[in-house]
């Protein structure tokens, strides 16, 4: 991978506010569809996780990326630089759902569920 440019590693920083965009984007639709509401009990709390996870699926399963992604300059790849595909953004949206396979990182600041996944965040 070259150090810095398109196809370069994205950076922890800006996959950070990507995974922001997309967390804000899913709250304001499952306030919108689903009736969310902050500091609602239940289930209530999940249903942003549930758009979060349907967004990743779908976006980074056929796009290789998410809105997020995509505002920062960011696509997911397999670690060969092929298209990510749907099963690779399964498993890395289920990890990430996780949370605690995308707070453990390398040195490279690669996270866990992306490993795991065998994708890489990269810059276009």
């Amino acid at each position: 991978m070259p150090e810095n440019g398109p196809g370069s590693l994205a950076r922890f920083g800006r996959r950070l506010v990507a995974v922001m965009v997309d967390w804000f984007l899913a709250t304001l639709i499952a306030a919108g569809l689903m009736g969310y509401r902050l500091g609602s009990g239940g289930l209530g709390p999940f249903k942003p996780l549930a758009v979060f996870v349907v967004m990743n699926l779908l976006l980074v399963g056929t796009l290789g990326f998410t809105i997020g992604h995509r505002l920062l300059g960011i696509r997911v790849v397999c670690v060969g630089g092929a298209s990510a595909g749907p099963l690779r953004a399964a498993v890395r949206t289920m990890l990430l759902a996780l949370v605690i396979p995308a707070v453990i990182w390398d040195r490279d600041t690669r996270g866990f569920h992306d490993k795991l996944a065998r994708t890489v965040p990269v810059r276009l």
